[in-house]
């Protein structure tokens, strides 16, 4: 199978649109006709499954990637498992890549055993996810398992570098040897997806970088030349397109910007809650999601994306 960094490549140039839409759905944030009218746990988790399918159909020609938060799923015990299992073989059957945010690792066996079950899109693996996140605090020993696994698999891998919570400075921006902990974990990072090239000149592992730190991914993009960054925090945590521009390389690939509450629940949210209402949530989903890629277009290299 192709490699993941060429597939996403070509999947962002396609669509001109350097935007992951995150598929985290919240109780409360869904529009009247999808909520249900029990909360046990299998009524929420077909209303969930219901809604982030409206999601996929509305957003699928205009962005080239989803980014399911297993944990909104795994919170509703098995009817969420399996509603998470379906939107993944939905979305990808849309033409979308789909990248499980998990944040999983461990040491040995077990992180084989993790990259066995969410690696390998279109039945390879049983989940079935073109890529997924991954905590480094274990050490190289416990990714390079993540490593075989996607490669032999036309998968990727996003690292944890450096987060768009607040709290990340508590130990990400920790100095030793004279740097803070993140450039290390990023100069790491740059090693790994260097050794896992595609054609495109990016590597399958890649780095999350927070958009809540633009500083901070204008000096990683330098010390990851070849790292594809995937940067939550855009949107409802703060982020701007300004914020991003510096996460891209100059002819605007090397990054993919998520957003996840702005586009889900734009329905409630002005100027989409005056102009759609919740009757009419799916376009304000896409309405959403079209001015998010607009606003790229006009304040970041995003704008000069070759054709597939």
């Amino acid at each position: 199978m192709k490699a993941f960094s060429d597939r996403l490549a070509e999947a962002v140039r396609r669509t001109k649109a350097p935007v992951v839409v995150g598929l985290d759905p919240r109780l409360e944030g869904l529009p009247t006709a999808i909520a249900p009218k029990e909360k046990f746990p299998a009524a929420v988790a077909l209303a969930f499954e219901r809604f982030c399918q409206g999601v996929i159909d509305a957003v699928a020609r205009h962005v080239p990637a989803v980014k399911p938060q297993a944990a909104f799923f795994e919170q509703l015990g098995p009817p969420g498992m399996q509603a998470l299992a379906n939107l993944i073989a939905y979305a990808q059957k849309q033409g979308l890549l789909v990248i499980l945010d998990g944040k999983r690792n461990d040491i040995g066996s077990t992180a084989a055993a993790y990259a066995d079950g969410w690696l390998g899109p279109g039945g390879v693996s049983p989940w079935g996810a073109d890529a997924l996140t991954v905590n480094p605090y274990l050490g190289e020993d416990a990714i390079q398992p993540f490593i075989e696994t996607a490669k032999a698999r036309g998968a990727g891998l996003f690292v944890l570098v450096k987060t768009s919570n607040p709290g990340s400075r508590q130990f990400q921006d920790l100095v030793a040897d004279g740097v803070p902990l993140y450039q290390h974990v990023g100069r790491w990072v740059q090693q790994l997806a260097g050794r896992t090239l595609g054609q495109c000149g990016y590597g399958l592992v890649g780095a999350v970088v927070g958009a809540t730190y633009p500083a901070q991914l204008t000096e990683l993009r330098s010390l990851m030349p070849q790292v594809w960054f995937l940067v939550p925090g855009y949107g409802a945590q703060g982020g701007t397109a300004r914020d991003v521009a510096g996460a891209f390389d100059p002819q605007g690939l090397g990054a993919i910007v998520v957003s996840a509450r702005a586009i889900l629940f734009a329905h409630q949210q002005s100027p989409y809650r005056e102009q759609f209402g919740s009757s009419r949530w799916q376009e304000a989903v896409e309405a959403a999601a079209c001015d998010m890629i607009a606003q790229l277009r006009a304040e970041t290299p995003a704008s000069r994306l070759p054709p597939s």
